[in-house]
């Protein structure tokens, strides 16, 4: 038997205590000590009465040891054996065996002790084949969730993926006809009109412009939402770019007769570290806002600073007005994406519902958030608070000009053009463009009717506009096959493309392009990459100077139309932070060659804006590359950092 208390946990059955006496022996002891007493007994009874018989003692001892063997044996089988087979049965289950025992029938309390044993076995059994099928529905159930998972997971990495390319090849189709809209707007904007239809087509340019700034909010959105949207780090002065902004909309406060003005705090920042585009976007949209849905008034955009102790440092922007104000339970949703306060202001004011949300999304993506409180009838404040970082002035570069270099004379009416081009407005557009710079132009359809006339033209072509979407074979393919030719390796080739997604230009360039211009068509920006190429193309070194005769003509077009300017300074802005930081790991890392390739591509970007500054450090930056001068280039590196402040402060 099972033994409790300071050894019970030991192996029972299998090395018994060396005092372990069976429950039969006991009993059979017990029996045969009362037999002996009863015997002698007797015997001194018959003494006692002098009638002992030696004879009959001795026959009653051997009845009562016969008496106790019988007893000892009946024991043994009626109570030992089916306690040994209980013993057994429970050492079975502690090793983890639920196996039943075999039941002695003596039709009593150790007979229903077996079986209950048994019966337990049983439901012990029972439970375990259940608790093993739940397992194994467990284990299915989490094998088919996972592979829903995993479906699910491929379902949304290519309804994304599906995404970015419906958003592309929007892009593509809604900026194509713009572009024709856009470019014949300017052409016959350039030749000569009466009065009345000058203000005709002008109504008519800028409300294209419009479209297109609809079109440009949209894809924003989209690339918010997608991940992609680049929040650059630059330095730039916060206080010239809000007052600009605050500028660009002195005419629309004008023609309402709501004072507009900028104020800032004596504690304000000045030279920070941020994303200036962003910023000023963000302060447009609010402008733009307060001055949509205020009737009379003022509107004014305050600049505060926070001093941050052991926090980092803030600054505040807000824009105030007193126009109609929100209800209080619209305050949230007006930041919700096409939602405005109202749905009679969508037909009273116009818009799409856009702007607050975008500039949201903005605002939290560089660390910080907007609040609005308002009034109905008395107006609204909308605060954005940005975390700001002090810029540390580099050292004054020193003023080291930049070698003269021999210029080609350029002919237009000796230059000859391929073109590109799938779309026939597209066509008729660039063609309008470049013929008014006497340029000779031949027109393909596709990239197989393209090489074409590369193979069979008797004279070679200076430059190469190349449309990306295409028929047949598209821009990508054609300039892969064009530079594996050795005839046309260095032959200008200029990415047109109506695509408005991050990585475009990348790819356009990785095929083997040496400029991207993107659709609807700007034609002093076309005209500037072509020029800037022909330059490269016909000097012997690299990199190319600047036309100064040329450069003069185009940054009077760029003067004349300061919306196109604006849209190449953004484009610039944008990507010069990730230019900047492949420089800067390329000084870090001895890698001249990758240092010179970045540092051009600036350059030729800061030629296309008329900033000499930036150019001419980049081209210092080229030249130090070229010669593995790095420390040098780092030091360059800093004053390029700082002209691109500079140009961004200067940001109209």
């Amino acid at each position: 038997m099972l033994r409790h208390g300071k050894g019970h946990h030991e192996d029972v059955g299998e090395s018994k205590p060396a005092n372990f006496r069976s429950l039969s022996s006991k009993f059979s002891r017990f029996t045969v000590l009362l037999f002996l007493w009863m015997v002698m007994l007797i015997i001194l009874w018959d003494i006692r009465r002098h009638t002992f018989d030696a004879i009959q003692a001795v026959v009653m001892v051997a009845i009562l040891v016969l008496i106790g063997g019988l007893i000892s044996r009946f024991t043994m089988r009626a109570l030992g054996r089916p306690l040994e087979l209980l013993q057994q049965g429970i050492t079975s289950v502690r090793e983890g065996k639920f196996e039943p025992i075999q039941v002695s029938s003596t039709h009593d309390e150790i007979e229903y002790l077996g079986e209950s044993f048994n019966q337990m076995i049983a439901e012990i059994n029972a439970s375990q084949k259940e608790i093993r099928r739940h397992r194994d529905l467990l284990e299915e159930r989490i094998r088919q969730r996972t592979e829903d998972l995993e479906k699910a997971m491929r379902t949304a990495l290519a309804a994304s993926q599906a995404k970015s390319e419906f958003l592309a090849n929007m892009s593509h189709e809604l900026r194509t006809p713009m572009n024709g809209l856009l470019g014949m707007l300017e052409v016959v904007l350039d030749s000569p009109l009466n009065v009345e239809q000058k203000d005709e087509l002008e109504i008519a340019q800028r409300s294209a412009y419009a479209l297109l700034a609809l079109l440009n909010d949209i894809l924003d959105l989209s690339k918010i939402e997608a991940g992609k949207m680049m929040i650059e780090s630059i330095p730039y002065d916060i206080r010239p770019v809000l007052e600009d902004c605050v500028k660009s909309f002195q005419a629309r406060a004008g023609q309402k007769k709501i004072a507009l003005h900028f104020e800032v705090d004596p504690h304000a920042p000045t030279k920070v570290m941020g994303d200036p585009l962003r910023v000023r976007q963000i302060a447009a949209n609010l402008l733009s806002n307060a001055i949509k849905f205020t009737e009379r008034g003022w509107v004014c955009l305050r600049l505060t600073g926070i001093e941050g102790g052991s926090d980092p440092a803030h600054m505040t922007i807000a824009v105030s007005d007193t126009g109609a104000g929100i209800e209080a339970d619209k305050l949230t949703a007006i930041f919700e994406k096409f939602t405005q306060a109202d749905g009679s202001i969508t037909r009273k004011y116009g818009g799409t519902g856009l702007g607050l949300a975008i500039s949201k999304r903005l605002v939290e993506m560089q660390g910080g958030q907007v609040q609005v409180e308002s009034k109905v009838g008395k107006g609204s404040t909308f605060t954005v608070t940005l975390p700001w970082e002090a810029v540390v002035e580099p050292a004054a570069p020193s003023a080291a000009p930049r070698a003269a270099l021999e210029l080609a004379s350029i002919v237009p009416s000796q230059v000859r053009v391929l073109l590109v081009e799938d779309n026939l407005v597209n066509q008729k557009v660039v063609l309008a463009i470049l013929r008014k710079k006497g340029y000779q132009i031949d027109v393909s359809n596709d990239g197989r009717e393209a090489l074409a006339r590369l193979e069979g033209s008797r004279n070679a072509y200076d430059i190469v506009l190349m449309d990306v979407q295409m028929p047949v074979l598209d821009g990508l393919e054609t300039t892969r096959i064009i530079r594996k030719n050795p005839r046309w390796d260095t032959l200008p080739i200029v990415a047109m493309t109506a695509h408005a997604m991050n990585g475009d230009r990348e790819r356009c360039l990785q095929a083997g392009m040496n400029s991207y211009v993107s659709k609807p068509v700007q034609p002093a920006h076309l005209i500037s990459v072509i020029e800037k190429l022909l330059l490269e193309w016909t000097q012997s070194a690299a990199p190319a100077p600047v036309n100064l005769l040329d450069r003069g003509s185009t940054e009077r077009l760029m003067l004349e139309h300061a919306e196109i300017a604006n849209d190449l300074l953004e484009v610039f802005l944008q990507l010069a932070p990730e230019r900047l930081e492949h420089m800067a790991a390329a000084a870090t890392e001895g890698d001249g060659t990758s240092l010179a390739a970045e540092a051009r591509k600036i350059a030729e970007a800061a030629d296309h804006l008329a900033s000499r500054a930036v150019s001419e450090c980049a081209q210092r930056i080229e030249l130090a590359a070229t010669n593995r001068d790095f420390a040098r280039a780092v030091e360059e590196l800093a004053t390029l950092r700082h002209e691109i402040r500079e140009l961004a402060a200067l940001a109209a």
